[in-house]
């Protein structure tokens, strides 16, 4: 690995908050309106000209597909609880009501500063020969192309409604877009009003002829608005506005359901038609349009927001291509670990020499897939057991557990059913591993299970061998390439005892007693939490270095943060890098001085969980408790999920994870944000001509320590402290 220094900055001023009571609902930051922090600094990034043009318009993107999530679960939440009267305030104080108004004011803002980052990046595609062409702009060449494109691929899936006594406003689904129509006949002057749906099975943008290094998109609306007379012969347009919707799509599940995934499958049918929570709307639209959409809709003033400029940015993906390769991030391609090469692919002889953490995406997902594909196939493979939360439609790892029980080799697959958005999915993947052989089962009904845990039984001579994968993040191949996760891989007994201990009280429902280097929420995990920062809480009262690195994606459980606030005042320093919802303050006077926040937004899609604990001997330090997670520090992950807490013991293994991951993460200033005690995040600026690490970067250029065929404890970046 290329020798780097890590400088690991100084810890900012406290500041004094004078209004603030430092012991009420104020020391926390509202949960929701720093999420809604998190996708400004995602939408920054799109005004980031260090970022290559493409990519920033995929952050546009981004942040308004992270936008319609939040809506369609989130506010959807509040939103209930305020029509049924709930006015229990949040730890932050607020109530249901008071929320929605900060979030709708925020949101409208958020949702003005896309449009006006759209507009600034068309003109630099226009500059670098990409063009969003409107359908006056359109040649004869154009039109003769666009017809046939439309009699071909699209008018067949086309619907045009009229909206009369005869015909009722149809359903539309959630992010359903469509255009309302005000017609007139040509021939009596009768007035119409029609409704034109637009397909979601078809791009949004429409390709046309254009010259050699240049691209042309026409949006799909446009086209739709060109051949109005091919779906209305007889009418002339008289008024058109565009409109998208999102509905409510939390899942409502019967507690003492009988058949759990029928239950499920008839939830998601409910789930479709949930009431609408947002209605975004061309500007100026015809008032009759208006009147019509949002009677039938049921929405009200707050619920809609008028958009002078395109809707539906979440499309805007379909426009980041690999034609332009320039425009794009620099090709990276995962390395296969030099451990794994040197055991010629044979993952179980490279995991018997040692421990092996990956790094993902900078050492290639294609190893997890590898290890339990390789266990399908070999013959001394008995046993398999596997968690699965998230993964792809055409899931490699299901692949290969549907090949092991074909193989006559017991496999038991958790198959998560609540993991939101992907309900549909993991109920597909749960039929076809059942009709492979394998032994489906579901978890608990009221605990989602959201732990990573692959355990491998194998022969080996006289005696059987479990080989375990634990993870950080999903099993899922597509997302393992741009979210950074960690992948422990190893043979200890005591952690293979341990996940097999997890997976009988997922099947079984039976706690597990003695867990020998794991903790799991809702048992242990948020009590062990606890246990260590009062420990580190008596180093520093017995004189002795106390220091808390953590990484993960959210922070927001009560308990943790007033530990954390009491560790800070007792002397512990407390450096954390959340890259989303963070409701802890830091740098208060009186409360928090020794803690700083830094969230990381870049390339790459901040994952991981970690945390480090100095244990009296200050951070990094090969006597440092490490440990490395599934579980945000959040109420939901703490006491309403399964989820692990794994404590590295291996020292190579300890070293990599805070010597390189945390200190390179700590030490990051490209893509670095740090929070203030008010809750706002300001981007890390140094003075021109100065170096700054990007942590992406660097681990993109050197391998992980662990998966090298020669790597040592001691072959580590140094970490350098600058002054206080």
């Amino acid at each position: 690995m290329t020798e780097a220094n890590f400088l690991l900055a100084p810890f900012p001023a406290p500041q004094e908050l004078p209004d603030l009571d430092l012991a009420g609902p104020g020391r926390f930051v509202n949960r929701e309106l720093s999420w809604l922090g998190f996708n400004w600094r995602v939408l920054e990034e799109a005004e980031n000209p260090r970022v290559p043009l493409l990519e920033r318009l995929r952050f546009v993107s981004i942040s308004a597909t992270n936008l319609d999530e939040f809506y369609t679960v989130r506010v959807a939440g509040l939103r209930e609880l305020v029509n049924e009267g709930v006015s229990t305030p949040a730890t932050d104080g607020l109530s249901p009501a008071e929320q929605l108004v900060l979030i709708n004011e925020n949101a409208r803002k958020l949702l003005l500063r896309q449009q006006d980052a759209f507009a600034d990046l068309t003109e630099e595609m226009s500059t670098a020969g990409i063009h969003l062409v409107e359908r006056t702009e359109l040649t004869d060449e154009d039109k003769a192309v666009l017809h046939a494109v439309f009699l071909e691929q699209v008018f067949p899936v086309l619907s045009p409604l009229a909206i009369d006594p005869a015909h009722p406003f149809p359903f539309i689904p959630n992010t359903g877009f469509a255009l309302a129509l005000e017609l007139e006949n040509l021939r009596d002057k009768r007035k119409l009003q029609a409704l034109l749906p637009i397909p979601q099975q078809i791009n949004r943008f429409v390709q046309l002829p254009a010259p050699d290094g240049q691209q042309r998109y026409l949006p799909l609306e446009e086209l739709l608005l060109e051949h109005l007379p091919s779906l209305f012969p007889g009418f002339k347009l008289k008024g058109a506005c565009a409109f998208r919707i999102l509905r409510d799509s939390d899942l409502e599940v019967e507690d003492e359901a009988e058949d759990l995934v029928r239950e499920f499958e008839t939830a998601l049918k409910r789930r479709r038609r949930g009431e609408v929570v947002r209605l975004t709307i061309s500007a100026n639209a015809p008032a009759r349009l208006l009147s019509m959409i949002k009677r039938e809709l049921h929405v009200t003033g707050d619920e809609i927001v008028e958009i002078d400029g395109t809707i539906g940015l979440a499309d805007l993906s379909e426009l980041v291509r690999d034609e332009k390769p320039d425009l794009l991030w620099p090709s990276f391609s995962p390395r296969v670990p030099e451990r794994v090469q040197d055991h010629e692919g044979d993952m179980f002889a490279a995991i018997q020499q040692k421990d092996m953490l990956l790094h993902h995406p900078y050492e290639t997902f294609d190893m997890v897939i590898r290890f339990l594909a390789q266990a399908a196939r070999d013959p001394d493979v008995v046993a398999i057991k596997q968690t699965l939360y998230r993964t792809s439609n055409d899931s490699p790892i299901v692949s290969a557990l549907c090949e092991a029980a074909e193989n006559g080799k017991s496999v038991t697959a958790l198959v998560e059913l609540k993991a939101r958005f992907d309900e549909a999915a993991n109920i597909r993947q749960s039929r076809r591993l059942e009709r492979a052989g394998a032994h489906v089962v579901y978890g608990f009904l009221n605990l989602k299970t959201h732990c990573k845990i692959s355990t491998v039984v194998r022969r080996e001579g006289d005696k059987l061998v479990t080989y375990t994968h634990y993870g950080t993040g999903n099993y899922h191949p597509i997302t393992a390439r741009i979210y950074t996760d960690l992948s422990l891989f190893t043979c200890d007994a005591a952690l293979g005892r341990d996940a097999t201990k997890v997976f009988n009280y997922l099947s079984g429902y039976v706690e597990p007693a003695a867990l020998e280097n794991l903790a799991i929420s809702p048992i242990s995990l948020k009590p062990k939490l606890l246990e260590m920062i009062e420990a580190e809480i008596e180093h520093a009262r017995a004189g002795k270095p106390a220091e808390i690195w953590a990484k993960m994606n959210s922070l927001t459980e009560p308990e943790v943060i007033d530990a954390l606030y009491r560790a800070s005042g007792e002397g512990v320093k407390i450096s954390l890098v959340i890259r989303g919802i963070c409701s802890l303050r830091p740098g208060v006077i009186g409360l928090s001085e020794n803690i700083r926040v830094k969230s990381i937004v870049g390339r790459f899609l901040e994952h991981s969980r970690i945390v480090c604990f100095g244990n009296g001997h200050g951070l990094p330090h090969k006597k440092a408790r490490v440990f490395m997670s599934s579980a945000d520090w959040m109420g939901r992950n703490l006491n309403r999920r399964v989820e692990t807490l794994i404590e590295i013991t291996n020292a190579t293994v300890k070293a990599q994870i805070t010597s390189q991951v945390m200190a390179a993460n700590m030490a990051d200033t490209a893509q670095s944000w740090v929070m203030a005690p008010d809750g706002s995040f300001t981007r890390t600026h140094l003075p021109e001509g100065t170096f700054s690490f990007n942590c992406h970067k660097f681990f993109m250029e050197n391998p992980s320590l662990s998966g090298r065929g020669s790597a040592g404890a001691s072959d580590v970046p140094k970490l350098t402290h600058a002054e206080d």
